[in-house]
């Protein structure tokens, strides 16, 4: 079942003096509980169609379905307020929305808890490591329940040794609490070590080149999958594919 759909998408920014054409003529799919990932060339629209995934923009032709979808965007940085303690930023979606009642607040802390925040709670953002950081703001994310998540480039801020276990971690919570995800990056390792499928785009304007179905196990997490056989045959796939 399709819990996001983009039939024939074109989507164009005006300013006074140009236009510029930003996607064209789009279409995919994510059905329910996949992790997709979108890679393309850096500038192609990415980021313009998480917007419009989350309502953000509207298309300037096509048609976008959710069919009534809630959604969670997680930035490329954390952007947790570094005045609230982590508890506090973490329960900040369920004031903004008005549904900060004892049963919410309950679940959103239990969900800190259970992926190991329970410790760091009174503690304040600048008292956490990166990857500790990340993972506040994706239970701070998980906090509305949402049933799609957009990632925009989330573990791009760090290091790439915190870059490789931050999205371990990520990966693991969102399977758990078994959510649906689309992932932009421009990293193609990291596309094929998490997606149940990929989309690769062409430069702007953005348009669907290619789908793959990587058949990797879902189960199997994130690192394991950079040594399983047959992940450098997709690298060398994509990459081709993003530098035809």
């Amino acid at each position: 079942m399709n819990i996001l759909k983009f039939t024939n998408v074109s989507m164009n920014y005006h300013t006074k003096r140009q236009e510029t054409q930003a996607l064209d003529n789009l279409s995919f799919h994510v059905e329910r509980g996949e992790f997709c990932a979108m890679i393309g060339p850096s500038g192609c629209g990415k980021s313009t169609i998480l917007s419009l995934a989350a309502g953000l923009l509207a298309p300037t032709a096509g048609k976008i379905e959710r069919d009534g979808t809630s959604v969670g965007y997680m930035l490329q940085r954390d952007e947790l307020f570094p005045w609230r303690t982590i508890e506090k930023n973490i329960l900040l979606p369920l004031e903004i929305k008005k549904k900060n009642d004892k049963v919410a607040r309950a679940r959103a802390l239990y969900l800190a808890e259970k992926y190991g925040l329970k410790d760091f709670l009174k503690s304040y953002p600048d008292q956490l490591s990166g990857g500790m950081r990340q993972r506040a703001a994706l239970i701070r994310t998980l906090a509305l329940s949402p049933d799609l998540l957009l990632l925009d480039e989330p573990f791009s801020a760090l290091d790439y040794q915190t870059r490789l276990a931050v999205c371990d971690d990520v990966y693991r919570i969102i399977k758990s609490e078994e959510k649906t995800a689309l992932l932009i990056t421009h990293d193609i390792g990291e596309a094929i070590s998490v997606a149940d499928r990929i989309f690769v785009l062409s430069a702007r304007p953005a348009h669907l080149k290619a789908e793959h179905k990587v058949g990797f196990e879902s189960t199997t997490p994130p690192l394991k999958r950079r040594e399983c056989e047959g992940f450098s045959k997709w690298f060398e796939i994509l990459w081709k594919e993003l530098n035809a």
